[in-house]
């Protein structure tokens, strides 16, 4: 771990301005550098899904394939639009669907409620 002269150094070489003369306080804002580091993060651009692709109804979902992960378990349930609008129906909810695909066949069972079942994470491609 560098020391405090070390990282001086080191910020005077990449062309800051060191290190803030005291840090935040709590109810400091936030510089604006902290803000547009958020808005230049790739992450940002749209093509990662929201929670709101799960309150979609599958009559209303774009892709063709679509794609529900347990974030427990790692394990990944891939359906096409037109086999979940036959299974389930047009109304269906994209959410309700995709814990219902990754509940048939949970691995993870404990025998507690609050921890059988694998935790989605809902996608389409």
């Amino acid at each position: 771990m560098p020391n405090p002269k070390q990282i001086e150094k080191l910020a005077a070489r990449a062309g800051t301005a060191g290190l803030r003369a005291h840090p935040l306080a709590p109810n400091d804002g936030l510089p604006p550098e902290y803000w547009q580091a958020l808005l230049n993060d790739p992450r940002t651009d749209g093509t990662h899904f929201d929670a709101g692709v799960r309150h979609c109804r599958l009559s209303q979902m774009q892709q063709h394939l679509l794609r529900v992960s347990c974030r427990r378990c790692a394990r990944i349930v891939e359906i096409q639009k037109i086999d979940a609008v036959r299974l389930f129906g047009e109304a269906a909810i994209w959410g309700d669907v995709g814990r219902r695909l990754l509940d048939d066949t949970c691995t993870q069972r404990t025998g507690r409620y609050e921890e059988d079942g694998c935790w989605p994470s809902f996608g389409t491609s």
